[in-house]
């Protein structure tokens, strides 16, 4: 292996630019050159490849964002897409990908590996819903963020009784919403995975107001409804005002914690020692606290097993 390339795709994560630099960087200390794709797999398609060096990936650990930078490609989703792609890939001397991202970039990754490319994935969404890994980069901080804005909304909702709707990320998957609630002790939690209960939630809402509790928070993941439309429920079937805050993409930036950056640089590092052992078609992930690979045949024909006790805990603890 003489020389690999890496990429950022699909929606940013918090600590994206500390893979990357692990890359490069593991990559030169095992004298393998690599290149950076910008943009995604539409920058694969059109040329946007450039050597990076040492310097490259100096003062980035910190940074949000990705500096590879990312777009979605609609190019990328046709045969003669991912052709072009491998054309330049075999311009720029290119042997493998370290492709860094959620889901739909490990789809892409697995086509490219069945097009002769070996291609090892790097889980990084904020939404954590990668089969195979117990937690992906950028889940830790975006939880940290949510729960930050919750303790200050809960201070607003304390001081002028009222309960609040926390709209979160989380169009299918609810492990932010879910660990978000936890963690700032809301009396509802509304996720993607677990049918909710309306009359359940009144009164819930009700049984605490009962006993003199001034305020609630209540967290929605935006894949189960709208903040919104919560409200307008709330208020039409028990006249329960509410106050509603949508974090949006508040939750995708700021510099990672320390948790993502050191799985960021465990990923990246490894996903570098998997090329040079020549293999490819793999992910790298974090399993009991060690790091493991899986098939990336699995992560894109199957869906991340939901595991509901935590959500049980959540209702057990919001009485």
């Amino acid at each position: 292996m003489k020389k690999i390339a890496v990429l950022t795709s699909g929606g940013d994560a918090p600590g994206m630019n500390a893979a990357v630099r692990a890359v490069v960087r593991k990559a030169i200390f095992e004298g393998i050159e690599v290149a950076g794709i910008y943009n995604g797999y539409q920058g694969l398609i059109d040329g946007k490849i450039e050597l990076l060096q040492l310097g490259s990936v100096g003062d980035i650990i910190q940074r949000g964002g990705t500096m590879l930078r990312s777009a979605r490609s609609v190019d990328f989703r046709t045969p003669e897409g991912r052709d072009k792609a491998v054309e330049q890939l075999k311009a720029h001397g290119i042997e493998a990908i370290v492709v860094i991202g959620g889901d739909g970039s490990f789809q892409g990754a697995f086509e490219l590996t069945k097009l002769g490319i070996p291609c090892v994935g790097v889980p990084a969404t904020i939404d954590n819903d990668i089969k195979g890994t117990d937690f992906t980069i950028g889940f830790d901080t975006a939880l940290n963020t949510v729960i930050d804005a919750i303790d200050k909304i809960r201070d607003t909702a304390s001081s002028h009784e009222r309960t609040f709707i926390v709209e979160v990320m989380g169009r299918d998957a609810g492990d932010l919403a879910l660990w978000a609630g936890l963690a700032g002790g809301a009396e509802t939690i509304l996720i993607p995975e677990e049918k909710y209960d309306v009359p359940a939630i009144i009164e819930r809402l009700k049984s605490g107001s009962g006993r003199g509790k001034k305020h609630s928070i209540i967290i929605v993941a935006e894949g189960v409804m709208p903040a919104v439309e919560l409200a307008d429920l709330l208020k039409r079937e028990a006249d329960i005002d509410t106050r509603i805050s949508v974090l949006g993409h508040i939750q995708r930036g700021g510099s990672p914690s320390a948790r993502d950056r050191v799985i960021a640089s465990q990923f990246g590092a490894r996903a570098v020692e998997v090329l040079k052992e020549g293999r490819g078609g793999v992910a790298v992930g974090l399993r009991n606290n060690g790091i493991v690979e899986y098939e990336l045949k699995d992560v894109v024909e199957d869906k991340n097993e939901w595991k509901s006790e935590m959500y049980k805990l959540s209702i057990e603890l919001s009485i």
